[in-house]
């Protein structure tokens, strides 16, 4: 594996990342202060994070050409998907929750300058974007600085000015919420049905059944076995080995069959 010149102060690299040559990270204006790149993280060609505190989970993918900058930390979680050309900006904070996906061609904004105040402009702020758990901009977005609720969805080429709230679906320019036209971007399932369902997954997954375990909830873990991994239902995570067949389960569930965080 190559890893580029990571320009940092602090740097922590997990296992099995891919870094591509001419990925660039650093800090505005030198080293960043801190880079976390998360276990099993791919990071495209001609990608830029130029940020002086910047993270990523586990499992998540930054494609080709992304530009990620900005003075105030930008914090991604978990299981991210970043599709390509995107731009992530984190002059105002920018932080994503886990299992978040951001559509090619998209644009995340935490500031607006650029006009004239002096003159009179009236446009000149800084603020935070904050986007929960399970938010997915499907592509060409353009978001102001929002909360994003978690479960939120924007559909493709939306502008989005306001909070999105919780679950709800939202379209246009500026994006307003369509859930009650067209409903919500998860629907309930229980738990039986999603042990049938993981079951399944397990059954089609080509690996070795006998070290991973799907489980409704805690009880039923066995936390000193260092040999299997868990998947709780319940909680949505999983009992962190990084053993090579749960790597090959995790892969084989994302990006769209199934999303686990470790515990």
């Amino acid at each position: 594996m190559q890893h580029p010149k990571i320009n940092s102060k602090n740097i922590i690299i997990g296992h099995n990342v891919t870094i591509h040559p001419s990925v660039k990270i650093c800090g505005i204006n030198g080293p960043a202060e801190s880079v976390i790149i998360g276990d099993n993280t791919f990071i495209g060609e001609n990608v830029q994070i130029i940020c002086q505190d910047f993270s990523i989970g586990d499992y998540g993918k930054i494609q080709h050409h992304t530009n990620i900058h900005g003075y105030l930390p930008c914090f991604i979680g978990h299981n991210a998907w970043i599709g390509q050309y995107s731009i992530i900006d984190s002059i105002g904070g920018t932080y994503i929750g886990n299992n978040c996906g951001i559509g090619a061609h998209s644009q995340i904004w935490s500031h607006i300058k650029y006009g004239d105040t002096l003159e009179g402009c009236r446009f000149l702020s800084e603020k935070k974007m904050n986007i929960g758990n399970d938010v997915w901009f499907v592509g060409h977005c353009i978001v102001s600085p929002i909360n994003a609720e978690d479960k939120s969805m924007a559909m493709a080429g939306s502008v989005i000015t306001k909070d999105m709230k919780y679950n709800e679906i939202y379209a246009g320019s500026p994006a307003k919420s369509i859930s009650e036209k067209i409903g919500f971007q998860f629907i309930e399932k229980s738990i039986d049905e999603k042990m049938a369902i993981m079951n399944d997954y397990l059954n089609c997954w080509d690996g070795n059944h006998d070290v991973i375990k799907i489980v409704e909830n805690d009880n039923q873990i066995d936390f000193e076995n260092k040999e299997i991994s868990f998947f709780n239902l319940s909680k949505r995570t999983y009992t962190k080995r990084g053993t090579n067949d749960e790597i090959s389960f995790m892969k084989y569930l994302l990006p769209a069959k199934a999303k686990f965080t470790p515990q």
